[in-house]
């Protein structure tokens, strides 16, 4: 999308939080972009940070089981071993802006030979990491010792020496800009991804939130010395909080939520983090249920039947199974 179109398009916030489940709907031109939901029940754990314990070593399929206090255990692949399988190369990255997805960015590497998982890790050994993707069906999560905390502007590598710029900041002179401002803040320990929101950041705006990211990551540390495994050592942010987080652009033109305790939380989240969205935060008062009134409901029940039909007559059915999902693309009649 170039900046022309951004500009042209109005975005929205929307956001339905009940004790039960919160669902955060992005509008564009009053049409249904982008929809997240989180429940009580099924609460996201992609992205927190645990201490675990190595119970099993394979060496046939090159990866480990880790006791993470799940109710399954964790899969750790040789790759994703601290250390191993990747070189982060002094390239740069193209964000998958992810608030629902498991990872919030594509991070810079190359893969790299690793050593045999056995000569790496060994059973009982502790390790920290983090939940790379959240369990499915029998399936226990997978997790992943290249730590990533991400910020609205930044993203910051605890383990590595890197700094990049997303691929989306186009402006040559921007990014190279951005990469030596970074450079000179960032310290002795640890990398930083620019993100693409980052364009136009001061020093003043973007120092703040690296010593913040820098110390999460302090207190990561520090628990980790003295708890036991297994441990969860940080969660991440909530849905809503992600969302405005990932999802706030100056083309967003308001931000509505029909809890008021919701509602204060934004404008405390937004207050210190994203203060230019602060004007942009509007509780939602109608009898009439907040997606009901802006049409998410409708579009919702339509998007998530088996058959979706599209604008040129045809329509794909969609099945999902534990091993992948399925899309069958019919041009119609």
């Amino acid at each position: 999308m170039t900046e022309e179109t951004q500009a042209l398009t109005e975005k929205e916030i929307i956001i339905s939080a009940t004790p039960q489940e919160t669902r955060v709907a992005l509008m564009e031109n009053k049409a249904l972009a982008e929809f997240y939901h989180e429940s009580v029940r099924d609460r996201r754990i992609a992205g927190s940070v645990y201490k675990g314990r190595v119970t099993r070593v394979l060496p046939g399929m090159q990866a480990a089981f880790v006791d993470i206090g799940l109710e399954k255990a964790a899969f750790l692949y040789v790759s994703d071993v601290e250390g191993q399988g990747r070189e982060y190369a002094d390239l740069d990255f193209d964000e998958e802006r992810g608030s629902g997805s498991d990872s919030d960015a594509e991070l810079p590497y190359k893969k790299r030979p690793s050593a045999p998982i056995e000569t790496l890790l060994t059973e009982g050994q502790l390790i920290v990491a983090q939940v790379a993707k959240e369990p499915l069906g029998r399936k226990g999560a997978r997790i992943t010792q290249h730590i990533s905390l991400p910020g609205r502007n930044v993203v910051f590598l605890p383990n590595v020496d890197h700094v990049g710029v997303s691929r989306r900041i186009e402006d040559e002179k921007e990014r190279q800009r951005l990469k030596e401002l970074l450079e000179n803040l960032k310290g002795p320990k640890g990398g930083y991804i620019v993100r693409t929101v980052s364009a136009g950041c001061t020093e003043e705006e973007l120092k703040p939130e690296m010593a913040f990211l820098r110390r999460i990551w302090e207190e990561i540390e520090r628990k980790g010395k003295h708890l036991a495994a297994p441990s969860l050592l940080h969660s991440d942010l909530d849905l809503i909080s992600r969302c405005i987080r990932d999802l706030y652009t100056p083309s967003v033109r308001k931000i509505v939520v029909d809890s008021p305790e919701e509602h204060r939380r934004i404008l405390d989240f937004v207050t210190t983090f994203v203060p230019q969205a602060a004007s942009s935060v509007e509780l939602y008062s109608r009898p009439e249920p907040i997606f009901d009134f802006y049409g998410i409901e409708y579009e919702l029940s339509r998007a998530m039947e088996k058959r979706v039909w599209l604008k040129s007559g045809g329509y794909i059915v969609i099945e999902m199974t534990e091993a992948l999902t399925a899309i069958d693309v019919n041009t119609g009649s």
